[in-house]
């Protein structure tokens, strides 16, 4: 081998591999480095959008600096035209496929840190986030598309005749679609929410999806909802309008109880469970109401409050636990089922017969 083929093979395969190599190399130590302290920095000033835009660059920035790398090893180098056509192409589906992956990103995590500062807006759900990306990649391939000059407008009259017929195979999946679009829309069902079917299931929303809820009981097992059948069930949503609610208790005393007397020992024992017991509402006035002489007892509800529905167990549990113990110390009877048999005219009854 001569000397000018031994610098032919250094000028275009050694040099252009070690500026390939030594530019990702680069990337390596630049993401380990600058990267962290610029999230400690947006973490310490508490600039919530930067640190968003650094997460998102994260994983955009390796393809950036293969660009780069390509670039550079074919600058020091003599590739043939052909190759440096096609690696233009590709470095331009790179680029564009790395714009999407950041605007992908960073408009999901906007669409997180709206939603924790304002309430009032549609809630997070896994079939906002998936719609949100599909219709940024969506446009990213059109745009891909006509950079490399290929008409798109067949394309999309294809998409349109293919898109009706995969409409009418998919229906039910579609009515689950837009059926989640709409429970999302409506508010009515919320992430977090406590809610119970008409079916019996109750428990936590964790999330909404494009084909189905997902439901958290409190036994810890999830119960998935196809989407179309929840935006048609009778549901209860123990969180709206909010999520303090009446605790109801019925009970019964003895028909030779003094009422007033019941009343005052009831309420202040629901006062102490309220000012006392976690998950009850300190400011809350409990009261009873009498409204039914019963077979065995003078039957009346008292009314509780608790902050959310699961914490009305608790507020239960404390209430007739103490409530209990007090009657018993206060001579109030809570009587047992009975049921009484005049026996003389039983008998009469039977003698006319």
């Amino acid at each position: 081998m001569n000397n000018y083929s031994i610098h032919q093979v250094l000028f275009n395969i050694v040099i252009p591999f070690v500026i390939f190599s030594a530019t990702l190399l680069a990337w390596y130590f630049l993401r380990k480095l600058l990267f962290n302290r610029l999230i400690l920095w947006s973490k310490q000033t508490k600039r919530r959008f930067t640190e968003i835009i650094i997460n998102s660059a994260k994983g955009p920035l390796f393809i950036w600096f293969l660009m780069l790398a390509i670039y550079l090893a074919l600058k020091f180098s003599e590739p043939p035209q052909s190759l440096v056509d096609i690696t233009g192409k590709v470095l331009l589906v790179l680029g564009i496929i790395s714009i999407m992956l950041v605007l992908s990103g960073t408009s999901v995590a906007l669409i997180h840190f709206q939603a924790k500062r304002a309430k009032t807006i549609t809630p997070v759900t896994s079939l906002m986030q998936n719609m949100t990306r599909i219709v940024i990649f969506v446009l990213g391939i059109l745009i891909i598309l006509y950079s490399l000059n290929i008409q798109i407008t067949p394309i999309l009259a294809t998409l349109g005749v293919g898109g009706l017929a995969v409409a009418l195979a998919l229906q039910g999946t579609l009515s689950d679609l837009f059926a989640g679009f709409y429970i999302s829309a409506t508010r009515q069902i919320r992430i977090g929410d406590y809610i119970k079917l008409d079916s019996g299931e109750e428990g936590y929303v964790t999330d909404i999806s494009w084909r189905a809820t997902t439901i958290r009981m409190l036994p810890n097992n999830m119960i998935l909802v196809p989407n179309e059948k929840l935006s048609k069930v009778i549901f209860t949503n123990y969180y709206l309008p909010q999520k303090e609610l009446a605790v109801l208790l019925n009970l019964g005393v003895h028909y030779g109880s003094d009422l007033r007397k019941v009343e005052q020992v009831t309420i202040e024992v629901a006062k102490e469970v309220m000012a006392e017991v976690s998950g009850g509402v300190p400011g809350f006035e409990p009261f009873i109401r009498y409204h039914t002489f019963g077979d065995f007892s003078i039957n009346f509800t008292v009314v509780l409050r608790a902050k959310e529905f699961v914490d009305g167990y608790l507020v239960k549990h404390e209430f007739i636990k103490r409530l209990h113990e007090r009657y018993k110390a206060e001579g109030i009877v809570i009587p047992f089922p009975i049921r009484a048999v005049n026996y003389e005219h039983e008998q009469a009854g039977r003698e006319i017969k």
